[in-house]
């Protein structure tokens, strides 16, 4: 019989239907404005006590808390309104100190029952929802400094294979200076350093108290290639850091010489997004400094296990910018470690050095930014406030001082870690890739918050007004076919929504746009279909034969015109980055659901009214 589906058919349909309604209601639900306290630390444990302070501080400055949540590791102060983020954050930061990180979030208000059916809201980009901009700043001069500490020791090293003796003098302005007792010594240091070397280094000599002096500092052109790499190194790491985050369309990219533009759109943990993206936790291996060593060149570090400190050389075996994965696990008693593994010149680097040195003790020295705020009295506006200043204080202690048993390779082990989650959190960061120099935040701001709501609004306003017009102009047109279609128009807006939140999409301002067009791109299939009913009955055609073969004719022009917008889109995605993306997100996935809803959903309702019945005439 024409114009009727199998029972099947309608119930996939029903099915569907239901999918799109539950997995879009999410977003029927806003996220509460909040504020995270998290440890600066992993070892950081936030108490019962300090929560009451924050709470306490909260509302001395008259922000209500909707609620607050204390958990293992964190706390959740759900607010009543998001312009009470920032002076929040602000006041728990001033009563909690460094010990703590306190960073804007927004916590979900998703119903339990739909988040046990993995339902959640989809992400809002930057542009709607606020995000968090952050700017990192690296220090170019500590990626100077250290990679001539590891000059330095390949250039002792040397020396000490060709059996020169030499003295180690002060360093001086980005230098550092070898004493010898004869000019030939001296000269054939310099031709050694020369031929390993080449233009790396600019040499000069000079005499002083009885010692010819070679002064070893770095060229302006080895400079200018350091800076460069530090750059391009911190900036892939951070984009490895993000990817570990698994945020879905960050921005991570460079600004200037030294500084780096994060943007994360639609996180829910941000206190742990600005402690792994701030930690700028590295390492460095060095020998311990042997008891004939001079001052000058060894330096003392405690330990961080609390044990007496311990004099390790000046020299640098390598750093943390060498390793290429690092796993963390437990060693035969149960304490955590850090399997790591290097890469060909650092494998060869921490060989040359332990071969040599088989029976002294290496350390590995643990290195982070600690940040130290202060606050003081500034006239804004015409008005006295206080002003929070944000300093950072490099912080370096020994981690594990163990005795060489026999010459390392590319893999080993560190120990002495503070517990399993500072192995793991070390791990993820040498994972994602060592910083060739430090970081630190420079800037961090959430932005436009209420930008992003008026935003929102628009769209949304935009969106019934297309709607509107769209279903006027189709109903107008064909009658009581055109309310079948915007039926169908509708259903097809709740998958799309539906779909991308099962596919975590971000929805950006451009995608709320791509949502519009698709509503008129939508409607074609149905406009291609009832003009085609329209012509068979003119030409005489049954009705139930004009339905029939108008649907089924116009089937393939539909599909051709919808793959090939389609393909348009996929080249965007693959091609475009950021706003681009989010266009061609809800562009791919409206041409999708417009297929399905004008080819089956449509079709379903007309033949439920019309299927097999005598009909005498058509509103069309």
């Amino acid at each position: 019989m024409l114009n009727k589906f199998p029972l099947w058919k309608y119930l996939m349909i029903l099915a569907v239907m239901a999918v799109g309604v539950i997995y879009s209601l999410p977003n029927l639900y806003p996220d509460d404005p909040a504020v995270q306290i998290t440890g600066a630390k992993t070892s950081t444990v936030l108490s019962q006590a300090e929560l009451d302070k924050a709470l306490k501080a909260l509302a001395s400055n008259n922000i209500d808390v909707k609620a607050s949540k204390l958990g293992e590791k964190n706390a959740l102060l759900r607010l009543n309104d998001m312009a009470d983020q920032l002076p929040a954050k602000e006041a728990i930061r001033r009563v909690l100190g460094d010990d703590f990180v306190v960073a804007l979030n927004l916590a979900p208000t998703t119903p339990k029952w739909l988040l046990d059916l993995s339902a959640t809201p989809m992400k809002l980009g930057l542009d709607l929802s606020g995000g968090v901009h952050f700017l990192l700043e690296v220090d170019m001069d500590k990626a100077v400094s250290a990679r001539l500490k590891i000059s330095e020791g390949e250039i002792k090293s040397m020396l000490r294979k060709e059996k020169l003796r030499y003295r180690s003098l002060p360093p001086q302005d980005n230098a550092f200076q070898l004493g010898f007792r004869s000019e030939a010594e001296l000269e054939k240091a310099r031709s050694l350093i020369a031929t390993q070397f080449g233009l790396d280094f600019d040499l000069t000599t000079s005499t002083r108290d009885q010692l010819e002096v070679l002064r070893v500092a770095m060229s302006q052109s080895k400079y200018q290639e350091i800076r460069e790499y530090a750059i391009k190194q911190n900036l892939t790491t951070v984009r490895n850091r993000v990817n570990e985050l698994g945020v879905s369309e960050p921005l991570v990219q460079r600004q200037g010489a030294n500084r780096i533009v994060v943007e994360l759109p639609g996180v829910q943990d941000t206190a742990e997004a600005k402690r792994i993206l701030g930690k700028t936790a590295n390492l460095e291996f060095r020998l311990q400094a042997d008891a004939e060593a001079s001052k000058a060149s060894t330096e003392t570090f405690e330990r961080r296990d609390g044990g007496l400190p311990a004099s390790l050389e000046r020299s640098v075996i390598l750093t943390g910018d060498q390793v290429t994965d690092a796993q963390a696990s437990f060693d035969e008693n149960g304490r955590p470690q850090v399997n790591i593994r290097l890469d060909g010149r650092g494998g060869d680097m921490m060989n040359r050095a332990t071969r040599n040195n088989v029976g002294r003790s290496m350390a590995v020295l643990f290195i982070e930014q600690q940040p130290l705020t202060r606050y003081v009295k500034e006239q804004v506006n015409g008005v006295e406030k206080e002003v929070a200043i944000t300093s950072f204080k490099e912080e370096k202690k020994i981690i594990s001082l163990a005795t060489i048993q026999s010459p390392l390779g590319s893999s080993f082990r560190i120990t002495g870690l503070d517990g399993p989650g500072e192995s793991s959190e070390l791990a993820l960061l040498l994972r994602a890739g060592g910083l060739a120099a430090p970081m630190h935040f420079a800037e961090e701001r959430t932005i436009g918050p209420s930008l992003g709501a008026e935003n929102i609004a628009l769209g949304v306003e935009a969106a019934k007004w297309g709607l509107l017009f769209v279903a006027i102009f189709m109903v107008a047109l064909y009658r009581f076919f055109g309310i079948l279609a915007s039926i169908a128009l509708g259903f097809n807006m709740l998958m799309l929504v539906a779909f991308m939140s099962i596919f975590n999409a971000t929805l950006t301002l451009p995608g709320i746009a791509g949502i519009v067009l698709t509503m008129g791109m939508a409607v074609d299939a149905n406009v291609l279909i009832f003009s085609r009913i329209r012509e068979e009955i003119a030409n005489g055609m049954s009705i139930q034969r004009a339905i029939h073969e108008g649907f089924d004719r116009a089937t393939s022009a539909i599909v051709d015109g919808n793959l090939t917008t389609l393909l348009v889109g996929i080249i965007l995605f693959a091609m475009g980055s950021g706003p681009i993306k989010g266009f061609a997100v809800t562009l791919s996935i409206g041409i999708l659901t417009s297929m399905f809803t004008a080819i089956v959903v449509t079709r379903a309702m007309v033949n439920l009214l019309f299927g097999g019945r005598d009909i005498k005439k058509l509103w069309i």
